[in-house]
């Protein structure tokens, strides 16, 4: 017993040491992470709420199931009892075990709703970005504004500083802080899937058929997904790139797309991101400027 404490609290100790380092990152991955993604927007402020709900859930039936496991291993043994009990019913027990579920499920069954009809719900838009699946990669269009690109996934040799291999891409989709954006999203081909972690965003893409989400930045910085529905054999290399930027940033780089085009608009937003010191903010938060 005593091994046994000391094993569970040498573990317990580490696990504390090394908590900064398996924390979430924000916007993308980390090395050895625990837990969902960082919270970007109030869709993933719920998700994190309701999973950490259930946690307690599941947490506290896994303790109630080993401690009766355990009673009935300690009192109902061959040797506690020689001559086992006949009793086949028990009318408290048995209300209570189909009374109690119910009662959890309805617990879940509540907030499970809520933030379904939350993320289905669209509110009003600031602006739409309409996102295209094709076998492998994703393009985008800006509706209303004339502006339209195609995104690649950068090979090991196209990456900067801090940038996520199998995750950056060639360009990406700017849009401003603090707004609501509804995002259209279909495919050309066969069926891919929009997904963004941090913002709690996942949404099918269906060949000839429309599908929309949302999603309301808080947070600037750069955040990165992926296609999340088996498509081919390039499947796992066909990422998205989201940034977000703040609303005279944002407004600076769709005037450029619109006059001189997407390339330079990408210049002209990281001249302004480093003259800032926000060029290529990452998942810790933190700039790399390239």
């Amino acid at each position: 017993m005593r091994k046994l404490f000391a094993t569970v609290s040498s573990f317990a100790f580490v696990t504390m040491l090394a908590a900064p380092a398996l924390a979430a990152g924000l916007g993308q991955p980390v090395d050895w992470q625990l837990g969902l993604q960082q919270s970007a927007t109030p869709v993933k402020d719920f998700i994190i709420d309701f999973h950490n709900f259930l946690l307690v859930i599941i947490t506290l039936i896994s303790l109630f199931v080993l401690a009766l496991l355990i009673y009935v291993m300690v009192k109902f043994n061959a040797k506690a009892n020689p001559v086992p009990s006949k009793t086949t019913h028990n009318t408290f027990v048995e209300v209570v075990w189909t009374v109690v579920p119910i009662l959890i499920l309805i617990a879940i069954a509540i907030p499970s709703f809520r933030l379904l009809y939350f993320q289905r719900d669209l509110p009003p838009a600031d602006m739409t970005v309409k996102a295209i699946g094709n076998q492998w990669y994703w393009s985008y269009e800006y509706p209303g504004e004339d502006v339209s690109f195609d995104q690649y996934m950068k090979s090991k040799e196209e990456l900067k500083d801090g940038e996520p291999y199998l995750l950056a891409t060639d360009t990406e989709v700017v849009v401003p802080a603090n707004k609501i954006v509804r995002v259209i999203v279909t495919a050309s081909d066969v069926l891919h899937s929009w997904t963004i972690p941090s913002f709690g965003s996942k949404i099918d893409a269906v060949p000839g058929r429309l599908n929309e989400t949302w999603f309301k930045a808080e947070k600037e910085g750069v955040f990165y997904g992926q296609c999340s529905e088996l498509c081919g054999k390039d499947h796992a290399f066909m990422p998205i790139t989201v940034r977000v930027v703040a609303q005279d940033e944002y407004d600076a780089w769709l005037a450029t797309a619109k006059t001189a085009g997407i390339e330079e608009a990408q210049k002209h937003l990281a001249s302004i991101l480093t003259t800032k010191g926000k060029l290529a903010l990452n998942a810790a938060g933190q700039s790399n400027n390239n």
